[in-house]
């Protein structure tokens, strides 16, 4: 006769050096849970300043907000704002915040304005296609020189508006000219001219395939009359080399469909040098006041 007793009765073997497993009370092996050792306090503190100090390294040496505001300012300008004619106006807002101040934490700093240009120049370059008409030519564009005059401080939280436009243009360079406006009463803070430099494409040539381009193929231009009459719309900005007789910024109102449509090329060229602007007599000598310092350097001077 065989007799059965209760694990519990059975009395470890002496000479198993191995632990043995503790069973429950009705003799069946229990699957419980393995526990693993919480993580500490410490640690998750060292965590935390260990992302915070990558944050701050990344933002400090790649400057995010920058190229995030960039990455917004084209994508805003291609796909959700409107095209515009190479003549006309672009606007784009700001706001000046506690990293474009100057140690005096009392207005925006004076370097920051140039900083503030690049994203006008970004939305103006994509809703007129300049930037990818000269680089389909074979070109490239890059800043050649600029002059900033302020007239009045743009304090902390305050919203601004920069309108950029075409002021003239010659065979190797496009001049641009960006206002610092406010929002409120339209009053201008500053004016920068920007001289934009083409390489391996000729200006000219670049303005003649943009300037015919009317409202029939995505462009409309805005009739500007002159500077001392602003448009509320405009910002106050306008081009007084404008020939108002002409509808469309210069674009006759023919029933032959797009300009250019059955034209000649002569007939082209004198279309678009009818609407290039006169040059105005301060960027002349600014122009000239450039040509003469290029000559001192190669000069040695």
């Amino acid at each position: 006769r065989v007799s059965v007793r209760c694990c519990r009765c059975v009395p470890p073997s002496p000479t198993d050096h191995a632990p043995q497993p503790v069973r429950p009370p009705n003799c069946q092996p229990a699957n419980l849970p393995v526990r693993r050792p919480a993580i500490g306090m410490e640690q998750l503190c060292y965590l935390a300043l260990s992302v915070l100090l990558a944050i701050i390294v990344v933002y400090g040496l790649l400057e995010l907000h920058y190229f995030l505001r960039m990455c917004l300012c084209v994508l805003l300008a291609r796909f959700v704002k409107r095209r515009c004619h190479i003549l006309d106006t672009t606007t784009v807002n700001g706001l000046c915040l506690t990293n474009d101040v100057d140690t005096l934490l009392y207005h925006m700093n004076n370097a920051r304005y140039f900083r503030e240009l690049d994203f006008a120049r970004v939305d103006f370059y994509e809703r007129t296609n300049l930037y990818r008409t000269i680089t389909g030519m074979g070109g490239s564009v890059f800043q050649g020189a600029a002059t900033i005059r302020y007239r009045r401080f743009i304090r902390p939280f305050h919203r601004f508006n920069i309108i950029s436009r075409i002021i003239y243009w010659d065979e190797q360079s496009l001049f641009m000219e960006h206002r610092f406006v406010r929002p409120s009463d339209k009053f201008v803070h500053c004016i920068a001219i920007c001289r934009q430099r083409v390489i391996d494409v000729s200006m000219e040539a670049v303005m003649s395939e943009l300037l015919p381009r009317t409202s029939s193929n995505g462009f409309r231009a805005t009739v500007l009359t002159s500077l001392a009459a602003p448009s509320p719309a405009a910002g106050g900005i306008s081009n007084p080399a404008m020939d108002t007789s002409l509808a469309e910024n210069g674009h006759g109102t023919t029933s032959g469909g797009a300009a250019g449509t059955g034209a000649t090329a002569s007939a082209t060229a004198a279309h678009c040098l009818k609407l290039k602007p006169s040059l105005p007599p301060e960027l002349a000598k600014w122009i000239e006041y450039n040509d003469m310092s290029s000559k001192n350097l190669r000069s040695g001077c």
